[in-house]
């Protein structure tokens, strides 16, 4: 008599279901038809994920929204400009800089050894680069080099002396 190829699964979720297995080894069978009675039938295990994916979505929305305007009032606060560049970029150049900076200030005065003098120095330096992309490219740096980074900027990262803020 040959081992059976479909098998009666009783899921986790509650659904009964009949999984083809003929493309299994015929040892293998018993043993996967098991396994599966452990796990949600195929369409729960689809709308878990789907609702997951939408919860996930809707948490980093909220979560860029928060940081979006954590960064729109520290710009006001500080006198930040504008970035330039496309709409998506600004946004998360915004971010980016406000990360970026905020840390650094942590890094540089809380826990380094520059003064209050020294970062308001560094803090005219962040003003003039206003091209949201380089701050995009900054975001993995480490905060303590941001003097550093700040004097590699070239003149296309800084397209005005003189921003308006």
């Amino acid at each position: 008599m040959a081992v059976k190829t479909v098998w009666p699964v009783d899921h986790a979720c509650g659904h009964t279901a009949d999984a083809d297995l003929s493309a299994r080894p015929a040892d293998q069978r018993a043993g996967y038809a098991r396994w599966l009675a452990g796990r949600d039938c195929t369409a729960c295990w689809e709308a878990t994920r789907t609702q997951d994916a939408e919860a996930t979505a809707a948490w980093l929305a909220g979560q860029r929204a928060a940081e979006a305007e954590a960064a729109r009032v520290w710009e006001v606060a500080f006198r930040m400009p504008l970035l330039e560049g496309g709409e998506r970029a600004v946004a998360w150049g915004a971010r980016c800089r406000h990360q970026l900076v905020t840390a650094a200030y942590a890094a540089l005065v809380t826990e380094g050894t520059i003064s209050e003098a020294g970062w308001a120095e560094l803090e005219d330096g962040v003003r003039p680069v206003t091209r949201a992309g380089w701050w995009i490219d900054q975001r993995e740096a480490d905060p303590a080099d941001l003097p550093e980074l700040l004097a590699a900027a070239t003149g296309t990262d800084r397209p005005t002396e003189n921003p308006h803020f």
